[in-house]
């Protein structure tokens, strides 16, 4: 038979012997084990010494679950904490900033949000319709250096894209609060946005939304003079199409000095732009200038030496001018640019791809040129019987 050794069963925790110490661990959600009871009991016996609180044992009674119970108090605190911060839909900011970061917003355009950075503040407004007066919920997002406005679709709890503005392009002041109606309201304006109307809540709450965006805005302006971060450094010169394509964006969405008339979205969307040589006809030397061509206009901009900002110079309509080839001078990519009421002006492109284009887009045939006259040939009279 062979060897084995038995240990004696034990009736308790104090009747577990050194051996047994040693076989039992750590149960593996951090309680205290059998083994590890008796040893700190072993342990009073021998120092006399009161041993500190040890976690309670695996096996717990009624009365010792109903002490380690949670206090229900907290519990009914933190619910009503949340309760007083739902902003909209029983959301809190918190979690509408989480639903806006993970959830598509309907009719959104352009980058995606994350892109836009952290979230300073938001809050549920009313926009004033400048023309009924009337009233309707928006939500507005603050961005380090946008402004995003969302319609709310109640019914599925969904944002929809109603604009994103560059702060620098802006400006923000309080309504007069002599009329009973314009109370807690604030303007946004600009030379490129149209006035909007908003009325907060409260006045504090008017407050925060006035000083946030000042706040934003200068340090907005004062960033864009850094040409680390200006788009324009890396969007210009424009010879690929991705290039283009984000220039048309950032043309959109940017401010132009010394803007004149009326906004630039309202002038459709840009069919095609690039940087060009502008130069009259009647005099020496040439000027870079940044073509756009929209539906019904060109528009003429400058860009500063350093590729920071873009200042208006003009628009010519599409249907007074016209694209006249004059590429075969001295094998340049030139054309002349003519209209009724201007000036002819001489324009050098860079790229056989930009000349392409211009040529296609604004050339039109000559008014003055003279058609063959196709009148129908006269009737034979007819033989008379004689």
């Amino acid at each position: 038979m062979g060897c084995c050794s038995v240990t004696p069963i034990t009736k308790g925790i104090d009747d577990v012997g050194p051996d047994e110490i040693e076989l039992l661990e750590i149960d593996g959600v951090g309680l205290w084990t059998l083994g590890e009871s008796k040893l700190q009991i072993s342990l009073k016996n021998e120092t006399d010494e009161t041993p500190p609180c040890s976690p309670p044992a695996r096996n717990l009674t009624k009365e010792e679950r109903l002490c380690d119970a949670p206090d229900p108090i907290p519990v009914k605190q933190s619910a009503q904490k949340r309760i007083s911060q739902m902003v909209l839909w029983c959301q809190t900011k918190k979690e509408l900033h989480q639903k806006l970061y993970a959830c598509p917003v309907r009719d959104w355009e352009g980058r995606e949000l994350h892109a836009y950075g952290d979230i300073i503040y938001s809050s549920l407004v009313l926009l004033q319709n400048s023309y009924t007066k009337v009233l309707t919920e928006r939500y507005l997002v603050l961005f380090s250096f946008h402004l995003l406005i969302l319609a709310l679709d109640n019914s599925t709890h969904e944002f929809i894209y109603e604009g994103i503005l560059p702060l620098s392009a802006i400006e923000v002041k309080v309504i007069s609060q002599q009329d009973p109606c314009s109370l807690h309201m604030f303007e946004i304006s600009g030379p490129m946005v149209d006035s909007k109307i908003f009325k907060c809540a409260s006045a504090a709450e008017r407050k925060i939304w006035i000083e946030n965006i000042e706040d934003r805005r200068c340090k907005s302006l004062r960033q864009q003079l850094s040409p680390s971060h200006s788009a324009l450094s890396y969007l210009l010169p424009c010879d690929e199409n991705w290039k283009r394509e984000e220039l048309k964006r950032y043309l959109l969405r940017s401010p132009i000095l010394q803007w004149e008339g009326s906004p630039i979205q309202h002038m459709g969307q840009p069919a095609y732009l690039s940087l060009v040589h502008i130069s009259n006809t009647q005099r020496q030397g040439s000027q870079e200038r940044l073509l756009v061509l929209f539906p019904l206009d060109l528009l003429i901009l400058s860009v500063d030496s350093q590729r920071l900002w873009v200042q208006y110079e003009g628009r010519l309509p599409r249907k007074s001018i016209r694209a006249l080839e004059k590429s075969a001078r001295h094998g340049r990519l030139e054309f002349e640019l003519t209209g009724e009421l201007m000036e002819s002006l001489l324009v050098s492109c860079t790229y056989p791809e930009d000349y392409q284009n211009w040529i296609f887009q604004l050339q039109q045939p000559d008014k003055t040129q003279t058609f063959p006259n196709h009148t129908p040939p006269p009737l034979i009279p007819k033989k008379r019987r004689s």
